[in-house]
């Protein structure tokens, strides 16, 4: 790319561009998991149902998605340094009429807006970062990048759960405009736009694929984060949308194959390496959203943690993910081949699943997460960078930003399918599970009338009448089957994570490498 010679920085210059791309991301990404915490709490204030506070998650989600596959061109039209201070300034300010609002679908509809602006500052600090930086150490660029990206969505609930405890739920949005401020005047001050051709002309703009691509993928995130609440396909809502995303991607690809002035360049799709790419990327979203989703929901509803402890279980785990990532940069600057690199972090992530299949039970100690969370942030740190740079190391010039805008959105989309599928099977299973367990319970079986009779004695002892004392008896024998079941339900999601992980290991090895180009252009791989 000839203009990137002119966007390399140096000195305090860099230092200062580097910082604040990476708090646009980190504000991005945090902002997703934050949320999570506060929920009940935002129930409460706002008099909202559990499926309406819900919609504060699902409407960023939505908001992120249609807008990353757009960022290349929209930063195209606008240079990219206007876009990137309008998107943390429409992220700003969202931010505050977060905060302020008064009821539940004005805060859905802010968090939208939101989840527009947040985007664009992902994919965009990528390629800032990138382009900052020679080539030669792109590698370390690339890693810096991605210390953001893995740390974030670790961050998010530790840090949601400090605000809500110590202040009040509005906090967990105040908090971002101070950062979004800042990061805005150092955009304005220090970051340069590489020269583009022309802008396409208001006639030019492709609106209706604009419009197919917002309803389609907006559709499909409703029905993925909705599907399970509403028991997918006996809702009429869930049916329609599905139909709409599928007849909306179809009518998209074909508008975006044949438009002269395409908004998102499918043609890049022709390079082997990127196909591979996104289906990876995909894959490892599933894998860091799914599990990043699981734990905390583990540890929280059959462990009886609270939002901070769960947060601060997975913080071990970022931190060897961010002591992973220079090393990673490194070997791929030495030469190592990205698919041993993503084959090795494939079957760590896949070790992981099976430790937390072998230690869940409705009494873990915390103490046995931390080497099984370990492994897990070694995974990711191996998954991350060799992915993002096969995937792309083979495309050129323009392609670039339009290559990762494509990982970017198939990485989100992972995230979203995985806790989708993941919550779906659960519920699934938690049946199953149930349904056999109590089919086991004989109560014509000794031990079950002896366990139910101690029981009731020990509710005796407390002073309940003796029919009191059997009934609590018995539903204390449930609850302690319901609580196994979910166990079992969890087990079997680390069971078959890790089974998904260890099927893509061979396909990864069957891909080309890059041999005549030891030396990757990591910064081109970043964009």
């Amino acid at each position: 790319m000839e203009q990137q010679a002119s966007l390399v920085e140096f000195g305090a210059r860099r230092a200062i561009i580097t910082i604040t791309a990476i708090l646009c991301a980190l504000l991005e990404i945090v902002d997703t998991t934050i949320v999570n915490v506060a929920l009940n709490d935002m129930r409460g204030n706002l008099g909202a149902t559990l499926t309406e506070v819900g919609w504060v998650i699902t409407a960023y989600a939505i908001g992120n998605v249609i807008i990353v596959p757009m960022t290349s061109w929209l930063s195209q039209q606008f240079g990219r340094r206007n876009y990137f201070a309008a998107s943390i300034v429409i992220f700003t300010i969202c931010s505050f009429l977060c905060g302020n609002a008064t009821g539940i679908w004005e805060l859905v509809f802010f968090r939208f807006l939101q989840g527009l602006g947040g985007g664009a500052l992902l994919v965009t600090s990528q390629t800032i970062i990138t382009e900052s930086y020679p080539p030669e150490k792109r590698g370390m660029a690339q890693a810096i990048y991605g210390l953001g990206v893995i740390i974030g969505p670790t961050l998010g609930p530790p840090l949601g759960g400090y605000i809500v405890d110590h202040f009040s739920w509005p906090y967990i949005f105040y908090i971002n405009i101070p950062i979004g401020v800042i990061a805005a005047l150092l955009t304005l001050q220090f970051v340069r736009s590489p020269k583009y051709g022309e802008r396409s002309a208001a006639r030019d703009v492709d609106w209706l694929g604009i419009a197919l691509l917002a309803v389609s993928v907006g559709s499909l995130q409703y029905v993925l984060e909705k599907g399970q609440d509403d028991d997918w396909f006996s809702s009429n809502t869930i049916v329609t949308l599905t139909a709409t995303a599928t007849l909306g991607f179809f009518f998209f690809i074909w508008r975006q194959l044949t438009y002269r002035n395409p908004i998102v360049e499918l043609r890049v799709l022709k390079n082997g390496n990127l196909r591979v790419g996104t289906i990876l990327s995909f894959i490892m979203g599933f894998g860091l959203y799914g599990s990043t989703f699981i734990i905390p929901l583990y540890t929280q509803s059959t462990l009886g943690w609270t939002a901070q402890q769960s947060g601060m279980l997975m913080i071990p785990a970022a931190l060897t993910t961010a002591f992973m990532m220079p090393i990673i940069g490194r070997l791929l600057q030495k030469g190592v081949p990205q698919q041993y690199l993503v084959a090795l972090g494939m079957l760590l992530f896949s070790i992981f699943t099976y430790w937390g299949y072998r230690i869940i039970t409705p009494d873990t100690s915390a103490d046995n997460f931390f080497w099984m969370l370990i492994v897990r942030g070694l995974g990711m740190g191996m998954l991350f960078i060799p992915i993002t740079t096969l995937s792309l190391s083979t495309l050129k010039g323009q392609q670039i930003g339009q290559g990762a805008a494509f990982t970017g959105m198939m990485r989100q989309l992972g995230g979203s399918f995985g806790v989708a599928i993941i919550t779906t099977f659960m519920a699934t299973q938690n049946m199953v599970h149930r349904n056999d367990l109590v089919s086991r319970l004989d109560t014509n079986n000794i031990y079950v009338q002896q366990r139910v009779q101690n029981l009731q004695h020990s509710f005796m002892a407390k002073g309940m009448t003796p029919d009191v004392a059997l009934a609590t008896g018995y539903k204390t024998l449930d609850f302690a089957i319901t609580k196994q079941a979910a166990v079992l339900s969890y087990m079997d999601v680390f069971l078959y994570l890790g089974l998904m992980f260890l099927i893509c290991i061979p396909f990864v090895l069957m891909v080309k490498g890059n041999k005549a180009k030891k030396k990757i252009d990591l910064g081109e791989a970043m964009h």
